[in-house]
This record gives C-alpha cells, sequence and structure tokens, in this order.
C-alpha cells in the first residue's frame, strides 16, 4: 500500500488549536483527481493541499487545494501551511514559489519571526444580492461581489458580524460561493467571518482568499495600504493585510502539529 507523507498544520496560528487546520502532502507526481477528491474528503478539513515539483520552470512546485468535496480555485491558508512546511524542511530557502491552475504564481515568504503569503487581489464590486443578504439573517449595509463567486457583506459594527446565524442551507443552496461579513474591528482595525457552505466549509476558521478581497476593500475604505485583520471564528486567527499593486500580501504564523504518513489503496 503507497504511503504518502502528511502533514497537519494550523495556518494564521501562533499556538497549536487556533488558525485554520490545513492537511499538506507533497506528492512527487499527481494522482488521479478521483485519489486527490477522496484524500480531501478523507482528511476532512477545509482544505488539503497538495504539491509537486513544478517541470515547468515557471515556480518551484505546482499546488493544488481540495476541501471534502471540491477541487477550489485559491486557497491562502493552506498556501501558508505549504509554505510553512516547505521552508521548515529547507533552512536555507527565504521563499517558495507557487504555480497553480487558476490563481497564477504564489509566492511564500519568511518576514520576520512569522510568514508572508502573497495572492492577487480581488476587486469586489458593489451589487445587490436579495437572496444572499437573506440568509445572511442581518441586512448588511454595503453588498459588493467579484464574479469568481466572492462575496461582501459590510455591516456597521464588530457586534454585528458576531451575532450573525446565517441560514447555511440557504447560502449553500446558492452554490459554492465565498460569503463574507466585514465590519471595522475592535483590537484590530477589521473583523470578519467566513461562510462557503457550497464547498462544503459551513464556517471557515482563517481563510485566505476572503482576505484577498477584504485587502482591496479596506485598504481603500481606511485610506492606507496596511491594516490588521481577526477572522472571527470559533478557532480565530490573526492576519496582517497589505496591499502591494495587484497582489494582497498576508502576514501570519503557523504550527506543525502532526507529522506522519497516510497510506492510500
Amino acid at each position: 500500500m503507497p504511503i504518502l507523507p502528511y502533514f497537519h498544520v494550523d495556518a494564521f496560528a501562533d499556538r497549536p488549536f487556533t488558525g485554520n487546520q490545513a492537511a499538506v502532502m507533497p506528492l512527487d507526481a499527481w494522482l488521479d483527481d478521483d485519489q486527490l477528491r477522496a484524500i480531501g474528503e478523507e482528511n476532512n478539513f477545509a482544505e488539503t493541499a497538495f504539491y509537486v515539483p513544478d517541470a515547468s520552470g515557471e515556480a518551484d512546485y505546482e499546488l493544488r487545494w481540495f476541501t471534502p468535496s471540491d477541487e477550489i480555485r485559491l486557497c491562502g491558508h493552506a498556501t501558508l501551511a505549504s509554505g510553512h512546511v516547505l521552508l521548515t524542511q529547507n533552512p536555507e530557502l527565504d521563499r517558495v514559489r507557487f504555480r497553480t491552475r487558476k490563481a497564477g504564481i504564489l509566492e511564500v515568504w519568511r518576514d520576520g519571526d512569522q510568514y508572508a503569503v502573497a495572492l492577487p487581489a480581488i476587486v469586489a464590486e458593489p451589487t445587490s444580492l436579495p437572496e444572499a443578504e437573506a440568509a445572511m439573517g442581518t441586512k448588511p449595509v454595503e453588498t459588493l461581489r467579484h464574479p469568481d463567486h466572492y462575496n461582501l457583506f459590510l455591516y456597521e459594527s464588530a457586534e454585528d458580524v458576531l451575532n450573525l446565524d446565517p441560514d447555511i442551507r440557504a447560502l449553500g443552496a446558492l452554490g459554492d460561493d465565498s460569503f463574507t461579513a466585514t465590519a471595522p474591528g475592535t483590537d484590530t482595525d477589521i473583523i470578519s467571518r467566513v461562510f462557503v457552505p457550497g464547498a462544503g466549509v459551513d464556517e471557515d476558521s482563517v481563510t485566505g482568499s476572503a482576505h484577498s478581497v477584504l485587502t482591496p476593500f479596506w485598504a481603500n475604505r481606511l485610506g492606507r495600504d496596511r491594516f490588521t485583520a481577526y477572522q472571527a471564528s470559533q478557532r480565530g486567527g490573526y492576519l496582517t493585510c497589505r496591499l502591494d499593486g495587484d497582489r494582497a500580501i498576508l502576514g501570519g504564523n503557523c504550527v506543525t502539529v502532526v507529522e506522519g504518513s497516510f497510506a492510500i489503496p
């Protein structure tokens, strides 16, 4: 029975059991998609990241992400976790580049006592989404959307975001969209919660891709290119966010909590 290396990493976390869990699984070559999907289901984390050496010469590795049910277009926390595994194993390296299928080239590098990950900055535009707004349970001050299935709801206060009790089934019926609620923070500049029930993640713990949308939105609203953020899930997690042209630079720590082997049939 083939054995694969396996890492369980808490991303955007400075201690175990916080931040967002990701499984990271290095491969020598791609397994077929059904196997990757089955491994993602077995791990049952928001995302399992798989990477192989990149033969194209464009990057160091090719990277893909799977939820328990689907392959997704972009995942920030599992990218950060993958960079953490590689940089921990290779202390002589300062950064690692990943080629992805739908999000371009992504980078993770050492940034002082933490890591930084560069993701595409995703600019959402004002819109009206009556069904989604109703499913959120509380009407937002403003609604924005990007056609890559990112929806953003602005609320007046952190308390409004913390008190949300969305209709998860109704949100899931709208497809595999990401639904992000945000407001000014209390101990950080902003606060958020993220729901992706159509992709098998009712409420995500700390979501890098959502902060790719939040970074240009709040940079414009705050009138500065960097700010601090807290995602108020049950586990919770802190990030730094910086807008650098067309990139959202997210900063955070990672902790490896399990390292072992994964047997596949």
